[in-house]
């Protein structure tokens, strides 16, 4: 052999870039199941079930165990991947407290840093519902809501500390884009059915 020294290296590197490989992080499947659970109830929801009281509180009930679940997986370690906290802050992003949306936020963050494409929007999202919820004036524009039978609104909203750049940056429709969306879903509700 004209180069053992070669030859020995590959020897001993091939296993040792296997063992590389076989130690990247890879996606929660329980996670991932939370996660689809989670976007399952809600997808084609209906006015007509959000005004239904058993729906309502099975849906409320099984979106908090599920945020029990994803703690606890959080807790202990098992959530790594961009996509693990993606997925686990949908999940907190369905909460009902103040600290559900800011944990939220936080697990959108990690997200992004872990490198999930799409993530920057549910980064906003979050802070945004989270202001909301605090008393304070959302900055993104991602959150609307509809009270008391009044039009859809997003207010209150401090429409201009954020600049679209910034906006397009995260993924979030510019003003003018918000502004159509919205009086679309204000022109549906008023619309004969």
């Amino acid at each position: 052999m004209r180069h053992p020294l070669l030859a020995l290296s590959a020897l001993f590197l091939t296993p040792l870039a296997a063992a590389a490989q076989s130690a990247a992080p890879t996606d929660n499947p329980e996670m991932a199941r939370l996660f689809a659970e989670d976007q399952a109830v809600r997808t084609n929801i209906t006015p007509a079930q959000m005004r239904d009281i058993p729906f309502v509180r099975k849906m409320l009930a099984d979106d908090a165990a599920r945020r029990i679940r994803t703690r606890t997986l959080l807790d202990t370690g098992k959530l790594s991947t961009g996509e693990d906290y993606y997925a686990a802050a949908f999940v907190f992003q369905h909460g009902g407290k103040p600290e559900d949306y800011l944990l939220a936020h936080s697990l959108a963050l990690a997200a992004v840093a872990r490198g999930k494409a799409g993530a920057s929007w549910i980064a906003a999202a979050t802070l945004d519902r989270y202001l909301q919820v605090i008393g304070q004036k959302q900055i993104y524009g991602t959150q609307s809501r509809q009270m008391n039978g009044q039009p859809p609104t997003r207010d209150p909203y401090d429409r201009a500390l954020v600049p679209d750049s910034l906006r397009t940056a995260l993924g979030v429709p510019v003003l003018a884009e918000q502004d159509a969306d919205l009086l679309e879903m204000q022109a549906e509700r008023v619309a004969p059915r």
